[in-house]
């Protein structure tokens, strides 16, 4: 066996280790934000689970929505999941094999596992799934686009080929592109399996009262034995964070996705409620349409970018809650440095450079945002921060799902929309920065660009991709496509009726090990 077999199989078995610890004991690991005791987890009971937008869509190949992704991850399984260190683990697949030119990947896949229809989970699943995600149509296309060739060798066991060499591969796999649904409901609901959703998770989907409510109800036979402890899961929609936390309080709610930065000191104390407040792996910004005016001219783009003070942002709006960002890095990704300090907002700067593009008296334009506090808080913020130049801002509140749909269709001038945030840097850049990415609302497009960042998910050693995305961000901070303005913490409202909530870096809740007293 070779040094590099070696070191592949003592990180698998470390692995396996890690993921035992953190999915399949009784206890909770990581951050326990509920009664933090270490009684024996109750059966039985309702979990209600506060989220911020209505999920637009309940299918993991079509999904553009961080809320999606909260209910994913009751009612999907996926390949491999990540633990409360950010390590990928094992989940469905029990372990793999990486080849020495590292464009080989034999997963080999759990027996026993049932979808929630009944039929059979195994190779032939994992190989339509995959294939559907690498559908043209399909959001994970770019994702899961250096896939040469999947071969089913038997059962339990699927060997994945690659074009070449893709670092973020198994990363990549702990999220939507790795999440398994049933090829008999797809074939079976087609186009409106997004509303019929079926996994292989601890919890199957029973119904949905669109702008209201997603209820979940217990899979009698998860494969992970005595989980989940919940006999249902319920999913409220609550767009106002203030709304959210008045429901945690009066007992209405367990969990919020979103709490009011403003009272994270003020429920210190509090008997029934915890706050979690940890940093994310996102951020938050505006696209800046490329392909028409006003923002088909980068010095206007870079006017924008150069009068938002986004410490202020920070201090009024988070209450200190997240940083002032530059980038798509946070301080938890390898690729994190100098491209993401701020400058301090200069009108004189900002001035020339509309002078520059022929606006010398100013010019406007509109910007679309969610309908939350938070969002017209933001909104307001930079509408009066651009003033200064003769910068007019017209804020136009939207629907987060009819928003998503105007920014795949170019239908903008400027859009506020986050992402938020994946383990590995290229899933925070990539798609949103070159030519055809699925997020890449901006229309941008530059050919070193392309160069630069696909030379970097194909490198191994992380020094080298570091300089790689280094150079990607001298690049992006000069055209400015994506105006940065801070990386957010992920804040969760818990009641102390909750037992086992863990924080995962991903910022998204696992229900499986949850229960209440």
């Amino acid at each position: 066996m070779s040094k590099k077999q070696v070191k592949v199989a003592l990180s698998i078995l470390l692995a396996g280790s890690l993921f035992a610890a953190v999915g399949c004991s009784s206890q909770s690991s990581g951050t326990d934000a509920g009664t933090g005791n270490n009684s024996a987890p109750k059966t039985g009971g309702t979990l209600s689970i506060s989220l911020d937008a209505d999920p637009p869509k309940l299918d993991p190949a079509f999904s553009t929505a961080l809320v999606d992704r909260m209910v994913f991850q009751s009612i999907y399984d996926k390949l491999v999941d990540v633990n409360e260190n950010g390590e990928v683990v094992p989940m469905l697949a029990e372990k793999w094999d990486v080849s020495p030119d590292q464009k080989s990947y034999t997963f080999t896949l759990r027996e026993g596992v049932k979808f929630h229809d009944g039929t059979d989970f195994n190779a032939e699943a994992v190989k339509f799934s995959l294939e559907r995600g690498m559908d043209k149509a399909s959001n994970r296309k770019n994702e899961l686009n250096d896939i040469e060739k999947i071969t089913v060798v038997d059962a339990k066991t699927i060997k994945i080929e690659l074009k070449q060499p893709f670092a973020p591969f198994l990363s990549i796999l702990s999220d939507r592109a790795g999440m398994i649904v049933s090829p008999e409901a797809v074939k079976k609901y087609g186009d409106e399996f997004l509303n019929h959703p079926v996994g292989t998770g601890p919890f199957v989907y029973k119904e949905r009262q669109k702008g209201s409510s997603i209820t979940l109800e217990k899979n009698p036979n998860y494969w992970q034995k005595g989980l989940p402890y919940l006999d249902s899961v319920t999913y409220k929609i609550m767009n106002d964070a203030n709304v959210a936390l008045m429901n945690l309080k009066s007992g209405q709610v367990d969990i919020t996705n979103k709490f009011p930065y403003k009272e994270i000191e003020n429920v210190k104390n509090d008997p029934k409620i915890s706050v979690v407040n940890e940093p994310g792996q996102g951020y938050q910004g505006i696209h800046l349409n490329t392909s028409k005016a006003p923002f088909d001219n980068k010095e206007l783009r870079r006017a924008v970018d150069l009068m938002i003070d986004r410490d202020a942002i920070v201090k009024v709006v988070l209450s200190g809650a997240g940083s002032a960002a530059h980038s798509p890095f946070s301080k938890s990704h390898f690729a994190y440095g100098d491209s993401d300090k701020v400058e301090q907002p200069n009108v004189e700067k900002a001035k020339e450079l509309l002078k520059k593009a022929g606006k010398e008296n100013g010019f406007s334009f509109t910007l679309k945002l969610g309908t939350s506090p938070t969002n017209q808080q933001v909104g307001q913020m930079i509408q009066n921060m651009l003033k200064p130049a003769g910068i007019t801002v017209n804020l136009e509140k939207v629907e987060f799902g009819t928003m998503l749909e105007q920014s795949k269709t170019g239908n903008f001038e400027a859009v506020s929309l986050g992402w938020s945030g994946r383990p590995d840097p290229d899933q925070n850049i990539y798609d949103f920065a070159t030519k055809g990415g699925s997020n890449n609302y901006a229309q941008y497009y530059n050919p070193e660009m392309d160069r630069v960042l696909k030379e970097a998910r194909q490198e191994g050693d992380q020094a080298k991709r570091k300089a790689g995305y280094d150079a990607a961000m001298k690049i992006l901070n000069d055209e400015t496509p994506y105006v940065y303005l801070y990386h957010d913490h992920n804040v969760f409202g818990v009641s102390k009726s909750v037992q086992g909530f863990t924080y995962y870096p991903d910022g998204l809740i696992r229900t499986a090990n949850i229960s209440k007293n």
